[in-house]
């Protein structure tokens, strides 16, 4: 198994968009606290949010080759298979199929960051300690509000027995937990 050191170092060679970096650091802890919720392995599961999109820059134009090019790379890299898995399925635009509670966590998450980044943005202080679940499921309900947070992809939550709201919070909860991290 990869440390989360070489697995941030892999990010930091591939990616040079600090929002983008934020955001797989957001997708990390909230996968970890997703892992905890399930009685999962917490630091396979944060390093699935960590690098699932390793690829991004490299298929922005190719949308349908999105992770599963970051897949190939990461199994040459000896990564562990369910999280080859994880990471290829969190794009249904390249084909692959979610096969486990690990991969719809993934795909479920991934939208999420940018719901609660949003809602951070839009107050004040721009601060993650001063929004809450109520104010993010009122967004959430704006289909303008945060348009590239796919809706339906959050509301997945469901089929992992998450209710809307115990999702956001869980999601909120994890990011206010790197706030510093990410700048909010």
């Amino acid at each position: 198994m990869k440390t989360r050191e070489e697995a941030f170092a892999l990010v930091c060679t591939h990616i040079n968009n600090k929002n983008l970096i934020k955001h797989m650091l957001a997708t990390e802890v909230i996968m970890s606290f997703l892992a905890k919720h399930f009685g999962e392995d917490e630091q396979l599961w944060g390093i699935a949010g960590l690098v699932h999109d390793v690829d991004y820059m490299q298929t922005e134009k190719e949308p349908e080759k999105h992770a599963d090019v970051g897949a190939n790379l990461l199994e040459s890299l000896g990564y562990p298979a369910e999280l080859v898995q994880a990471v290829r399925s969190h794009n249904p635009m390249n084909g692959s199929q979610k096969q486990s509670t690990f991969d719809e966590c993934l795909y479920t998450a991934d939208p999420l960051t940018g719901l609660i980044v949003a809602c951070a943005l839009i107050h004040p202080d721009k601060k993650l300690s001063s929004i809450d679940t109520p104010f993010i499921i009122s967004r959430f309900k704006e289909k303008r509000f945060a348009a590239g947070a796919n809706r339906d992809q959050i509301q997945n939550c469901e089929k992992l027995g998450l209710s809307l709201e115990k999702f956001i919070q869980l999601g909120l909860s994890a990011m206010q937990g790197i706030s510093k991290e990410l700048g909010l």
